[in-house]
């Protein structure tokens, strides 16, 4: 699974895996409102990383937890999906709005592999100063560069390049963006 090729989900270390990331989301998901720090606390055991000044908005939902990394000052809006079957790494100040998916679970086009359950997984890496807009889906195997903005519910299917507006779907580049100097 971890190198990228076909595995099956039912294999006994990666379904503690999952019901240890189920367990910690749904504490997660369930701390009150008016506890940040336990809200921290159970991401922190969550999250592979989680860089200092970043938040997460309840409810998140996640696959393993350990495979994604959220770099410093991002913030994560309402109901997340992070599938994170491969790594998922998030760079620092990056936005994220709400709904937003990111699936690095894939699986075979062959309906016998399928029918077997083999799955596999692609890396996500998103740059740092990135926008998702809300409903944003980002697909396996992507990079996304930095200070990229990509639209509400564009769904991206291969990587886009540093300083651009990207949107639809397939999300492509609009616009670019000069940096500010």
């Amino acid at each position: 699974m971890l190198a990228g090729e076909l595995y099956l989900a039912d294999d006994p270390e990666i379904v503690a895996d999952l019901d240890r990331a189920a367990r910690l989301t749904e504490r997660f998901n369930a701390v009150p409102a008016d506890d940040p720090e336990g809200q921290l606390a159970a991401l922190r055991e969550l999250l592979g990383s989680l860089g200092e000044g970043s938040w997460v908005r309840p409810p998140f939902h996640c696959d393993y937890g350990w495979q994604t990394h959220l770099g410093p000052r991002c913030f994560v809006n309402f109901n997340a999906v992070f599938l994170d079957v491969a790594r998922i790494t998030i760079g620092a100040d990056v936005q994220i709005g709400p709904n937003v998916q990111l699936l690095t679970a894939t699986h075979p086009l062959d309906p016998a592999a399928r029918r077997a359950k083999w799955e596999a997984a692609k890396p996500i890496t998103i740059g740092d100063n990135a926008w998702l807009g809300g409903g944003a889906i980002v697909l396996a195997g992507v990079t996304i560069g930095e200070n990229t903005v990509v639209g509400a519910g564009a769904v991206v299917t291969k990587d886009l390049p540093a300083n651009v507006v990207a949107v639809g779907n397939p999300a492509r580049p609009v616009r670019d963006l000069k940096q500010a100097t």
